[in-house]
């Protein structure tokens, strides 16, 4: 692999953006993973200012929801533009919180400017009142509306601050409600950047609020206010996240862990594979849920594949700074080097074999570690079962897409999964593969920026979803309202209970045929 080193980022305003967190408590220093640095002090959220925070966003959700959708979404379409025209300051400020290349820090961009836009479309359609067929055709007449829920408390992680903040916030804004969120405490100022584009975009002030401070004590304050948990993170904490919920009887949705499996079946491109098989598997140092963390070859194209692999992770370059010619960048921490390096020397000690990587890298900074590939990796080794978060894959061998099906199957995960056969047949082997998304030829990018069709997870790996009508209505409630005229829905006066109960059996036979 290569290595390559620029010149830091332009200068951030980190000081205006501290300015927009909701919060009079001590200080939090935020430091660069690539070099371990101060990059800004945030101010974080005291006790008590949660529930107050919560408060002041739920006096202004009012006037909010009181306006048309359309005029919600102007908001929406002014930010899907911002996003562009300021694509260098976000990437900016991407890559000095979370370490990432540039190519993986435009990923953000460009989809939250795409969901945006998206929704900015859809949304006055999909929220607009809908009539349905009421109990006594012409006599009845029923309404479906959708209510927003009130405040949405939006919990996010680090690994896809910016993208991930927005695509949870712009659609619970667009349906009428108001948002709190709480970033990871590594990532609170590409929040805060959001924050400020929508209010420069024309959102409400105090409509959406940044809250920073520890997720086990902001977490509990945040559900105990709310009215709507969105969450994306590690399972072990949605199941925390969703007992909290459950407790309230207040709506969860989340996006959890994954280890998703990438299928290379005889007949693909091996070239093409290979190719969009690392791009997948080394996209943000591996710190992606939808990324591969197995691929699964047949045996027939195996020694094919795994050369085209080796040659394509070799030319990787590795490295900090803001050129576009780097493909990989920094792990988010010094503890996330040490969790991928605990999953590395548990599965090389029963038996791995590393073909290429294994080792950190500190004479790029305190958290760069090489792109790893494995093989005979044990079924009994941490690195097989549970998500690494980190970039390594590992590779197994099969005799059969039936094989291959079965074992991509065989996890308690089911978020992303990606297979390399012809387009026809890969259409017919995805559906029976047990993952909320599935990419034929592509490693995960075609179903996650697919944004009218939803996205999420099966199994332990979430539940509800983003995108797709579903990401916009979830932030909803159903109402439905039935004016009756004429005849009342009981016996007519002077009617006899049992006269009317003959009437209404043999009405309902009537209505029952043409339903």
């Amino acid at each position: 692999m290569k290595t390559r080193t620029t010149a830091s980022p332009a200068s951030l305003n980190i000081t205006r953006l501290a300015s927009l967190a909701t919060g009079s408590g001590p200080g939090l220093e935020v430091t660069r993973p690539t070099d371990g640095q101060p990059l800004g002090v945030v101010p974080q959220t005291a006790g008590g200012e949660v529930e107050a925070a919560v408060g002041r966003a739920r006096a202004v959700q009012k006037q909010w929801a009181a306006r048309p959708p359309r005029e919600r979404a102007v908001v929406a379409r002014r930010f899907a533009r911002s996003i562009l025209d300021r694509r260098d300051e976000i990437l900016d400020l991407i890559q000095a919180e979370t370490g990432k290349s540039r190519l993986a820090a435009l990923e953000e961009v460009i989809d939250a400017s795409m969901m945006s836009s998206h929704y900015a479309h859809a949304a006055p359609r999909a929220l607009r009142p809908r009539r349905h067929v009421g109990a006594f055709p012409v006599f009845t007449q029923t309404t479906e509306l959708r209510q927003p829920k009130g405040v949405v408390g939006v919990i996010t992680p680090w690994n896809y601050p910016f993208t991930l903040v927005a695509s949870d916030s712009v659609p619970a804004l667009l349906a009428g409600n108001a948002v709190v969120v709480k970033p990871d405490l590594q990532t609170p100022f590409t929040a805060l950047l959001v924050l400020g584009l929508l209010l420069e975009a024309g959102l409400p002030p105090g409509l959406m609020q940044v809250v920073v401070g520890p997720g086990p004590v902001l977490g509990p304050q945040l559900i105990g206010s709310v009215d709507f948990v969105m969450f994306t993170g590690s399972t072990a904490t949605g199941r925390l996240i969703a007992q909290q919920c459950a407790a309230r009887l207040i709506g969860f949705s989340a996006e959890l862990g994954d280890k998703g499996a990438l299928i290379v079946l005889e007949d693909a491109d091996i070239r093409a594979a290979a190719v969009g098989a690392v791009r997948a598997c080394f996209a943000n140092a591996g710190q992606l849920c939808v990324g591969p963390e197995r691929i699964y070859v047949h045996e027939n194209v195996r020694e094919r594949f795994t050369r085209a692999l080796l040659g394509e992770v070799e030319q990787l370059t590795l490295g900090a700074g803001t050129s576009w010619e780097t493909a990989m960048g920094s792990l988010i921490s010094p503890e996330q080097l040490s969790s991928v390096r605990a999953h590395l020397d548990d599965a090389v000690g029963k038996g791995a074999r590393i073909l290429a990587g294994g080792i950190p890298r500190p004479d790029l900074g305190p958290s760069f570690f090489a792109p790893t590939v494995l093989t005979d990796v044990p079924d009994d080794a941490k690195l097989a079962r549970e998500e690494t978060f980190g970039p390594i894959v590992a590779l197994y061998p099969v005799a059969s897409a039936e094989e291959a099906i079965a074992r991509a199957n065989d996890s308690e995960f089911g978020l992303n999964a990606s297979v390399w056969t012809t387009p026809s047949r890969g259409r017919a082997l995805a559906a029976r593969i047990e993952a909320g998304t599935v990419n034929v030829n592509e490693g995960y990018s075609a179903a996650w920026a697919s944004h009218g069709s939803p996205m999420g997870g099966w199994k332990e790996s979430g539940l509800g979803r983003r995108h797709g009508a579903e990401g916009l209505l979830k932030y909803t409630e159903p109402q439905t309202v039935a004016v009756q005229r004429a005849i009342p829905v009981a016996p007519f006066a002077g009617m006899s209970n049992e006269t009317f109960a003959n009437f209404f059996t043999r009405a309902t036979r009537i209505l029952n045929h043409f339903r």
